[in-house]
């Protein structure tokens, strides 16, 4: 377990080009891990410094997972400093991580990996936006306007079956190969992420985890919590809680962050449909690497 950064009750952020504070971002955020009750050790990282929120979910067993997440965090914390990031940065990031993996994983006869998801405060079309990416399947959710949303899409067996039509979300959840991943950072294989924009506007909350949450709790119990109104550190401290009242089978792993202010925006309404929330191409820059759209979408490959 290796985690950098901590809750913050209020930063601003200047948008590039302005010196007004009217014109800046106002973020907060909460983290909370826990090594659940049947686990040994947690694997699970996190990184929690803006301008990137990220969850990292090692495996390998022994100790080797917990190397192979925070490799990961230790790379993409090395992109904090400015209060923006590019996604290009983001993909170069994992590619040094999976490099620093290998020299892990020569001990370990099983392979070494880690899942990554997170987003990363960036300006996309002049725009301040959360530039969301996932390898595995850990996830980033949208809560906006009472409406709770996954971004992220699932690298996993179980999520093909069920974009396949052959079973339903709800038997993935119970599947007995619902562990099995088919995307990493590690195992010697180039790191592919997907990505998201989504434009930053006051009220906006996302919410960055670990599978060890999502198998606990339901899309209902984590609207429920998110919609509580407690501040954004008190919300993965309870989400923690709840998931291991739940069960608590594996480490389980949170990151809550609240838009508390933002400049003024004509943005439309993003909806519920997160077939939607994919960027489209012409909205997307060309060197974002989109690799798994859902239906509605497009790829683009980088120039």
């Amino acid at each position: 377990m290796t985690n950098v950064g901590e809750g913050h009750v209020g930063l601003t952020v200047v948008l590039p080009g302005h010196r007004d504070v009217s014109t800046a971002l106002r973020l907060a955020w909460g983290a909370a891990t826990d090594t659940g009750h049947r686990r040994a050790n947690n694997e699970d990282s996190f990184l929690a410094r803006s301008p990137l929120f990220v969850v990292a979910d090692g495996m390998g067993g022994h100790s080797a997972g917990d190397l192979a997440s925070a490799a990961v965090i230790h790379r993409l914390a090395e992109l904090v400093g400015d209060d923006f990031v590019e996604p290009r940065a983001i993909e170069r990031a994992l590619e040094r991580a999976t490099a620093d993996i290998s020299d892990v994983a020569a001990e370990s006869e099983s392979g070494v990996g880690t899942t990554v998801t997170g987003i990363a405060l960036t300006m996309h079309h002049d725009e301040p936006s959360f530039a969301v990416f996932n390898i595995g399947d850990s996830r980033v959710y949208r809560f906006d306007a009472g409406e709770l949303t996954q971004v992220t899409v699932d690298h996993s067996v179980v999520q093909e079956l069920v974009d396949s039509g052959t079973i339903s979300r709800e038997q993935a959840d119970v599947h007995p190969d619902s562990n099995i991943i088919t995307r990493a950072v590690g195992f010697d294989v180039l790191p592919v992420a997907d990505f998201w924009m989504i434009p930053v506007r006051m009220g906006l909350r996302m919410l960055i985890c670990s599978d060890g949450l999502t198998k606990e709790l339901s899309d209902d119990a984590l609207q429920q919590q998110l919609t509580a109104g407690l501040s954004a550190q008190f919300t993965a401290d309870s989400l923690i809680e709840a998931a291991l009242v739940a069960g608590g089978r594996d480490n389980v792993t949170a990151i809550v962050v609240d838009v508390l202010e933002a400049p003024f925006r004509h943005v439309p309404d993003m909806p519920p449909d997160p077939d939607q929330l994919i960027a489209k191409p012409e909205q997307i820059d060309p060197d974002i690497e989109q690799t798994a759209p859902r239906t509605g979408g497009s790829a683009t490959s980088p120039q």
